[in-house]
C-alpha cells in the first residue's frame, strides 16, 4: 500500500514539472513570434515613413532652400566687391581732386611765366639792370607761389633725355657731350606732383 502510494506522489510530481516546462516553452515561443512581429511593423513603418509624399516634399524645398542660400551669398559677396571697388574709386578720384585740381589754372598761369622769362634774358641782353633785377625778383616769387601748390620746374640742360618729361623739337651732333643728353633747352617744363602738365622743349645730343 505504501509503494502504491509512492508512485503516485511521483508520478504527480513528474507530470507537474513536465507541465511547467511545457508552460515555459509556450511562452518563449510566444515571445518570439511578438518580437519578430513588432520588429517587422517597425520596419514597415520606417520605410514607409521615408517613402512618404511629405517627407518627398520636404526633402525637396530643403534641397531648394539649400540653393537659394548659396545664390544668395554669391550675389551678397558680388555686391560686397562691387561696393569696394566703388569705394576705391571715390577715394581715387577725391585723391586725385586734392593733388590735381588746380591743374587747368596754374596751367593759364605758365604763358604768364614764359613771358617774364623772355621779358629778363632781354633786359639782361640790352644792359638794363634795374629791369633785369626787378623782373628777376618777379620771376622768383612767382616760381615760389607755384612751388606752395607742388608745381615745380621742369630745367633739364645737362641731363639725360627723358621721354616722359622732355619733347624733343630737334638732335643736333655734339662732341663734347654724351648721346642723348639735352644739350639746350627751348622752353622749360612743369610738373604738377608726379604729373607732367607741361613737357620740357629741348634739343638733344646724337653721336657725330
Amino acid at each position: 500500500m505504501k509503494k502504491e502510494d509512492t508512485k503516485e506522489k511521483d508520478w504527480s510530481k513528474f507530470k507537474e514539472e513536465f507541465d511547467t516546462l511545457n508552460e515555459d516553452f509556450d511562452e518563449a515561443i510566444n515571445k518570439e513570434a511578438n518580437a519578430d512581429s513588432i520588429g517587422e511593423k517597425t520596419e514597415d513603418l520606417h520605410g514607409s515613413s521615408l517613402n512618404h509624399p511629405s517627407y518627398t516634399d520636404l526633402e525637396e524645398k530643403l534641397t531648394l532652400a539649400e540653393q537659394k542660400a548659396h545664390e544668395n551669398w554669391e550675389k551678397s559677396v558680388r555686391a560686397m566687391a562691387e561696393l569696394d571697388n566703388v569705394r576705391r574709386r571715390m577715394e581715387r578720384e577725391v585723391s586725385n581732386a586734392h593733388k590735381y585740381g588746380g591743374e587747368k589754372i596754374i596751367s593759364s598761369l605758365l604763358p604768364i611765366v614764359d613771358s617774364l622769362e623772355q621779358a629778363l634774358q632781354l633786359a639782361e641782353k640790352g644792359g638794363d639792370t634795374a629791369m633785369h633785377e626787378g623782373l628777376e625778383l618777379t620771376m622768383k616769387l612767382f616760381i615760389d607761389a607755384l612751388e606752395k601748390f607742388d608745381v615745380v620746374q621742369l630745367d633739364p640742360a645737362g641731363e639725360v633725355f627723358n621721354p616722359q618729361q622732355h619733347e624733343a623739337m630737334a638732335m643736333q651732333p655734339a662732341a663734347d657731350v654724351a648721346p642723348n643728353t639735352v644739350i639746350a633747352v627751348f622752353q622749360k617744363g612743369y610738373m604738377l606732383n608726379d604729373r607732367v602738365i607741361r613737357p620740357a622743349r629741348v634739343i638733344v645730343a646724337k653721336s657725330i
